[in-house]
């Protein structure tokens, strides 16, 4: 009957492969496979392929507190017998809260394929009939059962010929199967709730939201889970809805949000004390499912704290001093006037320049982490256009705080400017400049608090950059508006000129890093190009007594913009070699890549990893006080260290991945591998010789041994 199935099937010419979807009502279903020739003894891939309806879910193996799994019903003619073929393979599911609070099932959405494996008789020859009935509840406002009949004909031969269309579409469920958790987990009863805790493997290192989806009924689905993280791992409390606390626990931990960013495990949780190492790390407000929450209070408070004060060193930094002092000299200038109004409202003008400035960079930042993309910080240096307009506009800067061109009281004078609408304009802009030339100088309060906010809902990313745009800002709104403040101001005279025109030469020297970012890319002497334009053009304005002003200045940024564009928009955006590194005393710095730390790994040593770029001025910082000493150098030799370099001065999707897996918003980040160990410590931002030092002598005794 089999042969003749398979003959008759051959004979019409139906299709051994995938058929057409069947409709059953609110989802298309198909039976598909990865092959369309399989070898006799393989084992392959099957799956139940749904498109379903808008707003409409299935289910997964645990449907929750309502909802019933797919099944199918194999019928008499399939090929293999039911107990060779093999269970589905669940993907990771999604939460569908039914009534908050109350009702929580697990299931799919839009378009979802549940695979299996069928192993292929030794025997087998022509063609195998895979067919049957399969059952589903579909729901949106109401659930309704569908069923469909399913039919695959597989033709066996000689050779594997792949059906490319249902292999893709498999492999991209099975991407979605939780990997089994190659740590511990245990289960510990904690007063009237479950403790669940996991320690290593994949989830080492790890913060985010986590949830767990069990495979029993164990718990209650609707109820909260609170989380906590620790170095080694995490914690998640369970509501319990069972009397007794079982011996294994079952079922799958995520962390993180959507598809494209969480990891999942598969866990089996054996009863015992909880792990060591899951706490004292702040985790993100739990959510349900149901919206995303703003974070926890005390959680939010330190971030805008770590925010303001990142936002307050930032008047320290070189790249910023020199544009304050344009506001500074005009403060002094309407203090000695005795203007307090005046002072006030630009006091005011200033802020909101600089607050807007910040918001404009969040809004840019939840746009591009919307679009799927890694935003690490600092992320806009890494284009060569912008950093080099950035270093033009620090030239620009420079020859005016030098003198040899004026662009009005609306900018330098907030003392006879300030009682008209330009000398407002000229606040407002200035706080938008002292943001905007804030950009290649970050610190470490403003690393951590981006940091934390990677995985944040959008309110509170839009808080913490307000709030370092606001501590940028804080020092002088206090200064407008405190009357007593403005007596300790100096008494004006020709120092304010003097230190104006001093000011110049800091603009000059970030400029000149800026081009030094550049490297070898055909931007850096095409930003020199233009630097001479503009200073040609502001020579021609001084030496016409302001009379073509504007047209020079048109011609000039015209030529600028055509200089610095020009090797830009033919291509021509690489930048140094990839891998190029220096060569240090007595190490030799290697390209990284995961597959080289795998290597290393293997081979006993252990691994120091440089996430760094050269426009980042913290990575540069520490380059000098720490990566480059013969003493720090000679204890990584000692402790058969490798140091390996991930530069990120431009765009690598491969570095990217490995900042956000380890929920860094940006460089720099240290990653120190013990020899031996599958996952890293993440060091300090900022480095010092003698505690890398003492990480290094750990590790010494343990590297003199020989490999394994």
């Amino acid at each position: 009957m089999k042969i003749f199935l398979a003959s008759m099937a051959l004979w019409l010419g139906m299709p051994s492969a995938n058929a057409d979807p069947v409709d059953g009502g609110h989802a298309r279903v198909d039976l598909i496979s990865e092959r369309e020739v399989a070898t006799p003894g393989e084992t392959l891939w099957l799956g139940f392929s749904f498109e379903i309806d808008e707003n409409w879910h299935i289910y997964w193996k645990n449907a929750g507190d309502a909802g019933i799994p797919p099944r199918m019903y194999w019928d008499e003619e399939t090929g293999l017998p039911v107990d060779q073929i093999g269970e589905i393979e669940w993907p990771v599911p999604h939460m569908i809260p039914v009534v908050e609070g109350e009702i929580m099932d697990y299931g799919y959405d839009d378009r979802i394929v549940l695979p299996f494996p069928v192993t292929v008789p030794e025997s087998a020859e022509d063609a195998m009939r895979f067919g049957g009935t399969l059952d589903y509840l579909i729901c949106k406002d109401i659930c309704i059962p569908e069923s469909v009949e399913l039919e695959l004909f597989l033709d066996v031969g000689e050779s594997q010929v792949p059906d490319m269309e249902g292999a893709e579409l498999i492999a991209g469920a099975l991407e979605k199967v939780p990997p089994q958790f190659e740590g511990e987990a245990r289960l510990t009863r904690q007063g009237d709730s479950w403790i669940l805790s996991l320690a290593g493997g994949q989830v080492a290192g790890q913060v985010g939201d986590a949830r767990f989806f069990p495979d029993t009924h164990d718990i209650v689905h609707a109820a909260d889970q609170p989380s906590e993280f620790g170095d080694e791992g995490l914690r998640l409390t369970l509501k319990p809805d069972a009397d007794a606390i079982p011996e294994t626990l079952s079922g799958v931990v995520t962390i993180g949000q959507g598809e494209s960013e969480r990891i999942a495990v598969r866990i089996e949780a054996e009863q015992g004390d909880a792990l060591e190492g899951t706490t004292g790390i702040a985790a993100p407000a739990a959510r349900n499912g149901a919206g995303e929450g703003a974070g926890s209070g005390p959680n939010l408070i330190l971030l805008l704290s770590a925010a303001l004060l990142g936002g307050l060193i930032l008047n320290l930094m070189p790249c910023v001093l020199p544009v304050l002092s344009i506001k500074a000299v005009g403060m002094v200038q309407a203090a000695a006037r005795g203007e307090k109004a005046h002072l006030r409202a630009h006091g005011l003008w200033y802020t909101a320049g600089v607050l807007i400035c910040f918001a404009a960079t969040g809004i840019i930042f939840l746009a591009l982490r919307s679009a799927g993309q890694f935003v690490s910080l600092g992320f806009q240096l890494q284009y060569p256009a912008v950093v080099a307009g950035l270093a033009l506009l620090m030239v620009l800067i420079g020859l005016w705080l030098l003198g040899l061109f004026n662009l009005g009281t609306s900018m330098q004078n907030v003392g006879s400017g300030l009682a008209d609408r330009r000398g407002s304009a000229g606040a407002f802009f200035t706080g938008v400049l002292a943001a905007v030339v804030g950009a290649p100088c970050v610190g470490p309060f403003v690393v951590g608090a981006l940091g934390a906010v990677l995985d944040k809902p959008a309110v509170t990313v839009m808080a913490v950059f307000l709030m370092l745009g606001f501590g940028l800002a804080l020092p002088f709104l206090i200064l407008s508006f405190v009357p007593c403040l403005h007596r300790s101001l100096p008494k004006p005279g020709p120092w304010m000129e003097r230190l104006k025109q001093a000011f110049a030469f800091p603009m000059f020297l970030t400029a000149a890093w800026l081009v030094t970012v550049l490297g070898n890319h055909p931007a850096a002497g095409a930003t020199a190009f233009g630097a001479v334009i503009l200073a040609f053009g502001v020579w021609l304005i001084s030496v016409s007594g302001g009379k073509f002003r504007m047209p020079v200045l048109a011609a000039g940024a015209a030529l600028a913009v055509l200089a610095i564009g020009w090797p830009i928009v033919t291509g021509l955006q690489e930048g140094p070699e990839a891998g190029q590194t220096e060569s240090y005393a007595s190490v030799t710095p290697e390209p990284w890549s995961p597959q080289r730390v795998d290597e290393l790994l293997a081979e006993g040593k252990g691994v120091f990893v440089d996430f760094t770029a050269s426009w980042c001025a913290t990575c540069q910082v520490n380059k000098r006080t720490t990566l480059t000493r013969a003493d720090v150098l000679d204890a990584m030799a000692d402790a058969n260290v490798s140091f390996l370099v991930a530069d990120f001065t431009r765009p690598d999707d491969e570095i990217a991945a490995e900042l956000k897996k380890r929920g860094s918003p940006g460089v720099p980040m240290y990653l120190l591998y013990a020899p031996g160990a599958s996952e890293p410590d993440i060091l300090p931002t900022l480095l010092n010789p003698g505690m890398l030092k003492r990480r290094l002598g750990a590790f010494e005794t343990a590297s003199l041994e020989p490999d394994q």
